[in-house]
């Protein structure tokens, strides 16, 4: 439409055969503009057809081991298969690329970390090391209760500011770091998310219960890494005791992992191991077969049928979600 036709004219009763027609006129041209047309027989084969977004795309991070948990890279899409309440799914995204995460570093900074407090340092840092530039990271750390000590940066030099000046003193308020930490991520920019969890004891005086931080867990999609620290036979985290246990439910139930290392030399590597298997591991997805939007717990299942000649692998992944409502 040209310029001209966008002009406003002003009504005038001694003119009323001109305004019929320049209303005709605009009418003729308005259905000529929105009329459809006939598709094209020579351009229809060509054109390029739509895609649905499949908002309930179920997405699943898998790590996979061999018997000296190496990791394996290398697997493809068949070696996969995907079981929802024990009804095979099909696995229909595939990914083995570097994505990028948001991670949530979350550091025990009670009276109890004392000496061990600059090896642990060290080793968030060795971990923040191995990142990406794309990835993002916050600090928070715990003693009588939870701080943010930095937001989301993709600069791991103002983590490491941060932490240079925390200092070991208070209580322990696990599960309110982990609670906080959780409603965190949701503001992470990135589909994949992870927490790495450092302490030495466990909760002492958190607002949130065991009850309160489980369901948290279950509710998110984060995974969830946890290095307890144990220091004598007495630790909250030596083998058989309860503070070892409710890290191993945690992590283990979004397809992370906890570690118990008898010495804090063992931190850095574990939390370089941590980095690198964020950086290996298969993303599967997969629409599920159960369409009720009834908010219950589903178990997930990984099963692998790896190639013939390789040792038995061991496949690690989150053990189930919650279905959507509404």
């Amino acid at each position: 439409m040209r310029k001209d036709d966008c002009r406003i004219y002003p009504f005038s009763l001694a003119y009323p055969f001109v305004v019929a027609i320049f209303c005709l006129v605009l009418v003729c041209r308005f259905f000529a503009q929105d009329s459809p047309t006939s598709p094209n027989p020579q351009t229809t084969g060509n054109s390029t057809p739509s895609v649905k977004v499949d908002v309930d795309l179920v997405l699943v991070n898998a790590t996979v081991t061999d018997p000296n948990n190496r990791f394996v890279t290398g697997l493809e899409t068949n070696h996969f298969k995907i079981f929802e309440d024990k009804v095979e799914q099909r696995v229909s995204q595939f990914s083995t690329e570097d994505m990028p995460v948001s991670i949530g570093l979350l550091f025990d900074v009670s009276s109890s970390m004392g000496e061990k407090i600059g090896r642990a340092k060290d080793a968030a840092i060795a971990f923040l090391k191995t990142t990406n530039p794309e990835d993002e990271f916050f600090l928070l750390t715990f003693a009588d209760q939870p701080k943010v000590l930095e937001e989301f940066t993709s600069d791991f030099s103002e983590i490491q500011n941060r932490l240079a000046f925390a200092h070991a003193k208070g209580s322990t308020t696990l599960y309110d770091a982990v609670y906080l930490g959780l409603e965190k991520m949701k503001h992470g920019h990135n589909p994949k998310k992870a927490i790495l969890l450092i302490t030495d004891g466990e909760d002492t005086r958190s607002r949130y219960s065991l009850v309160n931080v489980r369901n948290a867990v279950k509710e998110s999609d984060t995974q969830i890494y946890a290095i307890g620290i144990v220091d004598s036979y007495y630790s909250a985290f030596s083998q058989g005791r309860s503070g070892r246990a409710v890290l191993e439910e945690m992590t283990e139930v979004t397809g992370g992992k906890a570690y118990f290392p008898n010495s804090v030399y063992e931190l850095e590597d574990i939390c370089v191991k941590i980095a690198l298997e964020l950086k290996n591991q298969y993303v599967l997805g997969y629409s599920s077969t159960n369409p009720a939007k009834d908010g219950r717990w589903r178990k997930i299942k990984v099963k692998l049928e790896a190639p013939k000649g390789l040792p038995t692998l061991s496949v690690r992944s989150k053990t189930g979600y919650y279905a959507p409502t509404g």
